[in-house]
């Protein structure tokens, strides 16, 4: 790094020469407006509002976010260049950028869903001028459809191309684009197409003005009128961080906190859009199932039966994918009072996962940015982690090279294939053989489709081998957001272990799990949120609040702890999940120690210290890979999540996942015709 000073205004800096000016200005402090220049971005310098004038340079004001320190000429006499941010030239170049820009803008501000928290209507206040000047006809734009998602008011736009470069340069797809030339130019989609992307609907929070606005949330509330809630989004495995904006007890809105480490500053459409399944479907009375059907009872009766069911046989706790730290802990204390076992409904392992190391590893989501290759084993990104995909594909814009082995699926970058069964990671294995060049710049990814494999377990202990060998990164991309807190506190994933359990089990205590298959003779207890798959094979329902409904802790794929916030308020009876089994217990006998959620978050740090840090990754010792074994299993791999859109119960009760996931599936057919 070559350092550069640069005088800003009165004020001599020391900076990084291939920074572009904007970005020392921000630096420095200095707030220079822009509309097409953003951060994650390529740069565009075609809204011409961030001009500065550099003194000495050219005559005329430069675009400061397509100049770099390292062009900038110093002073006759070797004077460091300055930039001016203020000056006579620069307010009056801003002031005529911004009547310009609003020549044909329509005055449809107290309409317009962006009113309030618009970047043109903050600039047109700070820089323009009082009234305008153009008595001229305004020209219009025809609106197109963009699916069910985007909203578009094309008349508003003022051809930023932030969208056309998200969609091309992070979404990876490229239906979008900018036709025309001067005032004829407009942006469009190719051929009329709606766009197919996990991640489109950031183009909402990209653009400047209102001409992409959110459909559900379409003239639905003002920003000044909402609570807003700063939390963790639970729809994968990633623990994207979050805002929730509600209304009184009703969601309105879900949008991205920035986030380097995790998820930049994008999140995928499942996680924005899900919050319309929130009030769907809802379990909010407690119910039991009497001569084959369910019917309402008061909490007092379900707690009873609850516990006399298990205290009269033996009782296993099944972890489904949206339960929360706190609940999964005080599901374990009374499991251990119980002497009964726990088990992780969506993970089915050949063999135990003895460590953190096998089921987090020693990678991290930001070690993408800087590796050279990425080897993906049964696992494919877009479905199940959209915003870790998204990074992978920015390091193959990088120059990074993509493998993988598994189901071949459509990625937004180029993979080099390896085939589908582990006798086929063993060729490529064996092909790169000890090129320490390659594996010491290399990340494995690892998904549920390779762990779920009858052979993962030799598989495994092999690809870890080739870690701890050539010192590589080593990931699992866990799809559920509750899978790592769950294997931290002990939940069983052995295949053979969780089917003698099923067998043997009198009470099975459902924990949100709608995968679960329940034999004939047990008596089951679903807690959860949703009447959804789990509720239907339940004997006893016990209504809980959802992720957005009670505070919570959340372990992400790499084992980052983070902190989940209360929004909204549970609808009728339901409870917060760990109120009820702490009533269950106290049925039982079995008094906890701690009366609120500190006190049960202080015993959980207690016991189990690598979740008592939150926002932080508790590094463990890397457990030692057994001796390799040769791979010659041809059992072909299969794909973990069939349905992105409707992969939980909250997605399966949302009418905005449910008309994605129709949309998908006819785009799916017109491809295959």
């Amino acid at each position: 790094m070559v350092n550069k000073k640069v005088k800003i205004n009165e004020t001599i800096h020391d900076f990084d020469e291939n920074l572009t000016i904007i970005q020392a200005c921000e630096i420095s402090g200095i707030q220079i407006p822009r509309f097409c220049y953003h951060e994650r971005l390529s740069i565009a310098g075609n809204c011409r509002m961030c001009l500065v004038e550099v003194v000495g340079g050219p005559p005329k004001p430069t675009a400061s976010c397509a100049m770099q320190l390292k062009d900038l000429r110093p002073g006759p006499n070797g004077e460091p260049p300055q930039v001016l941010t203020n000056s006579e030239m620069v307010e009056n170049a801003r002031k005529g950028v911004m009547e310009f820009l609003l020549i044909n803008h329509p005055l449809d501000c107290p309409i317009c869903d962006q009113g309030g928290e618009c970047d043109l209507q903050d600039q047109a206040m700070s820089f323009g001028l009082g009234k305008s000047r153009y008595t001229e006809d305004k020209r219009t734009v025809e609106d197109y459809d963009l699916g069910p998602l985007v909203e578009t008011h094309m008349t508003r736009c003022i051809s930023c191309t932030r969208c056309v470069r998200f969609t091309t340069e992070v979404a990876g797809i490229d239906q979008m684009g900018q036709t025309g030339r001067g005032e004829d130019s407009e942006i469009v989609t190719y051929l009329s197409n709606t766009l197919d992307s996990e991640l489109q609907g950031n183009i909402i929070d990209l653009c400047p003005v209102g001409a992409l606005t959110s459909k559900p949330y379409a003239f639905t509330a003002r920003p000044w009128e909402l609570q807003k809630t700063e939390t963790i989004d639970v729809m994968d495995g990633t623990g994207c961080n979050i805002r929730v904006d509600s209304k009184g007890n009703r969601v309105m809105r879900i949008t991205p906190r920035e986030n380097h480490l995790v998820n930049e500053e994008w999140i995928s459409d499942k996680s924005r859009f899900v919050w319309d399944g929130i009030r769907v479907q809802r379990l909010d009375t407690p119910f039991k199932k009497v001569e084959g059907n369910l019917i309402p009872t008061s909490w007092e009766d379900a707690l009873s039966i609850a516990s006399e069911t298990m205290r009269c046989g033996n009782t296993s706790f099944v972890a489904g994918d949206l339960v929360s730290v706190e609940t999964l802990y005080t599901a374990t204390k009374l499991s251990e009072y119980l002497g009964g076992t726990k088990v992780l409904g969506d993970l089915d392992t050949s063999g135990p996962l003895n460590g953190r190391s096998f089921y987090v590893g020693n990678g991290k989501i930001e070690d993408l940015d800087k590796t050279k290759n990425i080897i993906l084993l049964g696992t494919n990104p877009r479905k199940e982690a959209s915003v870790v995909n998204a990074r992978i594909r920015k390091a193959w814009i990088n120059g990074a090279n993509v493998y993988r082995l598994g189901v071949k699926e459509t990625l937004t970058y180029d993979v080099n294939e390896l085939g589908n069964t582990f006798f086929d990671l063993q060729i490529f294995l064996d092909k790169m053989g000890s090129k320490k060049s390659f594996w010491t710049d290399t990340i494995f990814l690892v998904g549920y489709s390779f762990l779920n494999n009858r052979s993962a377990d030799v598989a495994l202990n092999t690809v870890r081998s080739y870690v701890e060998k050539f010192k590589s990164k080593f990931l699992i991309i866990h799809p559920n957001a509750s899978a790592v807190g769950s294997l931290d506190l002990g939940f069983e994933t052995d295949v053979k272990v969780k089917q003698n359990v099923m067998k043997e089990t009198k009470t099975i205590y459902n924990l949100g799990c709608d995968t679960l298959e329940v034999g004939k003779g047990s008596f089951v207890i679903y807690q959860g949120s949703h009447g959804d798959k789990g509720a239907g094979s339940a004997d006893l329902i016990l209504p809980s609040a959802c992720y957005l409904e009670e505070d919570g802790i959340f372990v992400n794929t790499e084992g980052r702890i983070q902190y989940a916030r209360k929004a909204i308020q549970p609808p009728g009876k339901a409870k917060e999940n760990w109120r009820i089994l702490r009533a269950i217990s106290e049925k039982l006998g079995y008094i906890p120690n701690w009366q609120d959620l500190n006190g049960l978050r202080g015993a959980l740090f207690d016991d189990f210290p690598l979740i008592s840090e939150p926002g932080k990754i508790i590094m463990v010792p890397w457990e030692t890979a057994e001796k390799q074994k040769k791979l010659g299993s041809k059992v072909p791999l299969k794909a973990y999540i069939k349905d992105y859109y409707l992969s939980n119960c909250i997605c399966r009760a949302s009418k905005t996942m449910g008309n994605l996931a129709r949309a998908r599936n006819s785009l799916n057919l017109k491809k295959a015709s």
